[in-house]
């Protein structure tokens, strides 16, 4: 087994599988380099490739000896135009152009739309974005057959291109067919997080959490602006959160993104969930080997804003460069937290804790941190509650987390300042407190006279009873003990 040390940063870096990184080799690379977790994108692929770079990921797993996340990210519906004639047909600046029931082929004039749940759904003024937003159409009258539009923004339009309905709550569930069956593959394969797209209102998440059953954690996509309307409701239903930039970007004017980015994280972490800031992070390194100094300060202002991690899409996935990608990510987050200004910015958002002792000793962990000089929280838990938790305070050291379950330590992964360590469970307090000082010298997060903080729960081994808290001292005769 290699040794595995630790990253010297608190944000993780999820990091998306295909093409570009599918050899065990390069995704080995990826991970050395800083990939924290693997995004295994159902839009693309068959089963039987996403079943082997699993495998792949779950053997890095064992080589390494670190709990490696899996995050499947299911497509959702994808609305679509038919077909045309010849393939494309050119909509006409400020022109008329109609959507229909109709599925003859189409020309500059109309096409199909072949989703009749749309019709009589849409109102006057509201708009469709196709093609990702580069054809811009509003709506003059919609009746049950057909939608006629004015092109605000005309161009090529050809075969089966994308259609965004920004201004209307789309009467169709976030799972579709496909989906339900991406899902059950990607539980059976042990997955550890599952990705939700197309998140509208609650009831998508509930939905989605029946089917999966407790077996992989859920995270909300948000990409659909009418998602925000009911923002709250969805973070509490989750596991997680992903800030979807891309869709959101195409279906809100590019200005309101920003700051929905921010009230996002905020909100995400107010409650203690994991949030990813998603899309276009260094777009430019799908070709070029650098990121543009637009991109890496857009890379900084996620971490600044204290997001649990965050994704890299096409550039891994398909890019020139996945592992100088990962590498300029990396470098950017370390970057960002040696600011001597890092931790006062990441907590300008006030996260008061609960009124409940679990909660207490997170806080608590916090400010023992700030005032003695402590290397590292060594936090055992059963379910990750205890770990969670304490992320949300954003303490200014490391956090390992001591775990008898693979599932749990593979989950808490993707939080904040999170180090798993999967281990046998403790029986007594002086068990906890010999191997909170052993393991923290294993994984590099303390030496001989440093002082470390035990978060645990007592009786052991019963959820939700954290309720003890103890600063401890490795000793130069321990040093020498646990090395031996």
């Amino acid at each position: 087994m290699k040794k595995f040390d630790p990253r010297g940063r608190k944000v993780k870096i999820l990091a998306t599988l295909g093409p570009a990184c599918c050899d065990p080799d390069v995704m080995r690379r990826l991970f050395e380099a800083g990939a924290d977790a693997f995004r295994v994108n159902m839009s693309h692929g068959e089963h039987e490739t996403h079943a082997e770079a699993i495998r792949n990921i779950r053997a890095l797993e064992k080589q390494f000896g670190r709990p490696i996340p899996i995050f499947a990210d299911l497509q959702g519906p994808k609305l679509r135009v038919g077909k045309f004639k010849d393939g494309k047909a050119v909509i006409r600046h400020s022109g008329h152009f109609t959507l229909d029931r109709d599925p003859t082929p189409g020309d500059e004039t109309r096409v199909e739309l072949p989703h009749p749940e749309l019709f009589g759904l849409l109102e006057k003024g509201q708009r469709l974005l196709i093609n990702d937003g580069k054809i811009r159409l509003r709506v003059i009258r919609a009746g049950e057959d057909e939608i006629l539009c004015s092109a605000e923004v005309g161009g090529v339009i050809s075969d089966r291109k994308g259609v965004n309905v920004p201004d209307a709550e789309i009467p169709i569930p976030a799972l579709t067919e496909k989906d339900r069956r991406d899902l059950a593959f990607a539980l059976a394969q042990g997955v550890d997080w599952i990705g939700l797209s197309f998140v509208q209102r609650p009831e998508d998440i509930a939905e989605a959490r029946k089917l999966i059953g407790g077996k992989a954690a859920l995270c909300a996509k948000i990409e659909k602006p009418m998602a925000i309307r009911r923002l709250d409701e969805i973070v509490e239903l989750s596991d997680g959160i992903m800030v979807a930039r891309g869709d959101l970007g195409v279906e809100l004017e590019p200005q309101e993104v920003p700051p929905l980015q921010k009230r996002i994280v905020n909100t995400a972490r107010l409650v203690g969930k994991p949030v990813i800031v998603a899309t276009q992070m260094l777009e430019s390194m799908i070709e070029s080997p650098a990121p543009t100094r637009a991109e890496v300060s857009d890379v900084a202002n996620a971490v600044y804003d204290g997001a649990d991690a965050v994704m890299l899409s096409a550039e891994t996935a398909a890019g020139d460069w996945p592992e100088e990608a990962v590498t300029i990510m990396h470098r950017i987050a370390v970057q960002v937290e040696r600011d001597e200004g890092y931790i006062e910015r990441v907590r300008f958002l006030d996260t008061p804790p609960d009124r409940t002792t679990a909660d207490a000793l997170a806080h608590s962990c916090m400010t023992v941190a700030d005032t003695v000089a402590i290397k590292a929280i060594t936090v055992f838990t059963g379910s990750g509650s205890t770990a969670r938790r304490v992320a949300r305070e954003r303490p200014s050291v490391p956090m390992m987390v001591l775990t008898p379950s693979y599932e749990t330590a593979r989950r808490v992964g993707l939080l904040w300042g999170a180090h798993a360590v999967v281990t046998r469970d403790i029986g007594s307090f002086e068990e906890m407190i010999a191997k909170g000082k052993r393991m923290a010298l294993r994984h590099g997060f303390a030496s001989g006279g440093d002082k470390l903080i035990v978060l645990a729960g007592v009786p052991f081994g019963t959820p939700g009873s954290t309720n003890l808290l103890h600063v401890v001292t490795l000793t130069g005769n321990e040093l020498q003990k646990y090395q031996g």
